[in-house]
This record gives C-alpha cells, structure tokens and sequence, in this order.
C-alpha cells in the first residue's frame, strides 16, 4: 500500500511544499515512485512522518531530528521511551504556565497584582476575590466601585500589607474602646471612627460621611460583616456602627 503526496499531506495536516522539502533535504524521501515519476510513501515513510512531526512540535530543528532518526544505535522504542519522556516535561510546563495564567487571571479580575503566596501573607485566610462578583453586581456601575478598582490595579504586596495593617489597627483600637466601657458616641470613640473613614478614603475611594453611615449599617445587617467584626471582639460590629453614626452627626451638625 502506498499512498501519493497530496495524500499524504491530507493524512498529516502538512502542505505538499513541506513534504517536497523534506524529500530536496533527505529528512523523508519516499519509497516509491510512480511510472510517472511521482512520490508514493510507504506506511513506513508515514511512521517517519509522524517522528519528524512530533520532533518538529517540540521545537527540534530539521537537522537534529534527521540526526535522531538516522542514529542506527536507536531503535523504535527508544524513540517511544524518548518521546514519553519529552510529552511528560511538556505537559508540566503547560500545566505550570496554565496555572500561572489563571493565578494571573484571578488576580487581574480583582486588580490585585499578587501572587497566590503572596495574598495568604497579606490577606491570611480572608479570599479578597470571595465576594467580587457580589461586589461587581451591586456596586459595579458606581464611581466608588470603579475608583477602587482602578486604585487596586496599582497596589503591590506591600501595598496590601500596609493598609490591611492599618486598618487592623483601628478595629483594634475601636474594640479596645468597647471593653473600656467608653461610649460609642464619646470623642474618643467618634475620633476613631473619623480615622476609619479617612483610612478607607485614602484606601479605596472618598468615602463621605453619609456613605461611612451607610457602610457602617451594612457591617450591622450583613451576617458576614458582623461575624468579621464580632471575631475582633464579640459585639464590636454594632459599636462601630454607632461610633460612625455619632462621628456622621457630629460632622453634619
């Protein structure tokens, strides 16, 4: 059985001119040719092919891969042995590079710029991505949510840290004032409130009186919110609460 370059081309997804060229540099010459003249490749001349074309897919160039055809000290199956060998390191340098891209993806849909590493060192066991499309939904068409995003896309890890450490600050601060028994709405309490909208300002977006209201209400109605606050210290999403509504009336007085 013996088949013609045209379909030989088809059978292996090559062009005739490469088949020619291979034929002009002795990497595949056929076996056969017609009275006419024309090539007639052999089932042997196809399994050559499909050596050179997975050689060829791996990056090998055509000198090499006639040396590694023609070295008689190779059998096929040491072809095979060779061949699996290749196949595995590619398949894990794919998969590696699949990885990196959607870690990089991920991170591109939250504009934070870190590595999976590197958001355990900042973030601990808190996903920052966790509630992005959430977020996106109700917020997506505001400026504040639009403003943040553009402002994360610009943030390192260290970043990251650092506001993620100053804020930890203050709810310490504020939880600190609660078990102190100092009031909600005492200056003391009200102050930090005012440091804590000031901080997600210069965070994320401006962040106005009315609008840390409406924040602080939600750390009240979101169960999420409130469990977040109340491991800081049990109770302390309500009393942060009222120190910003207190701090929002003071200033609107």
């Amino acid at each position: 059985m013996s088949y013609s370059v045209g379909q030989v081309a088809g059978f292996a997804g090559v062009t005739v001119r490469t088949l020619h060229h291979y034929d002009d540099i002795g990497l595949l010459a056929p076996s056969e040719r017609s009275h006419a003249g024309h090539r007639r490749y052999s089932d042997a001349d196809l399994d050559r092919l499909q050596q050179i074309l997975f050689y060829r897919e791996l990056g090998f160039p055509l000198e090499e891969v006639a040396a590694l055809l023609d070295d008689p000290r190779t059998d096929p199956r040491a072809h095979l042995r060779r061949q699996h060998e290749l196949l595995t390191a590619r398949i894990e340098k794919l998969q590696k590079m699949a990885t990196a891209v959607e870690h990089a993806m991920e991170a591109r849909k939250m504009g934070i710029n870190l590595t999976p590493e590197e958001k355990f060192e900042v973030f601990g066991d808190f996903d920052p991505d966790q509630y992005d499309e959430e977020a996106r939904q109700r917020w997506g068409d505001t400026d504040a949510y639009r403003e943040t995003q553009r402002r994360a896309a610009t943030y390192t890890k260290e970043d990251w840290k650092r506001l993620t450490e100053g804020f930890d600050a203050i709810h310490r601060r504020m939880a600190d004032h609660m078990t102190a028994g100092i009031p909600a709405d005492s200056e003391t309490a009200m102050d930090t409130a005012e440091e804590h909208r000031l901080f997600m300002t210069d965070a994320h977006y401006d962040v106005s009186h009315d609008m840390h209201t409406r924040l602080g209400e939600m750390y009240v109605a979101d169960a999420r919110f409130t469990a977040t606050y109340d491991k800081i210290r049990p109770g302390l999403a309500v009393y942060l609460r009222d120190a910003i509504v207190a701090n929002a009336a003071r200033h609107s007085g």
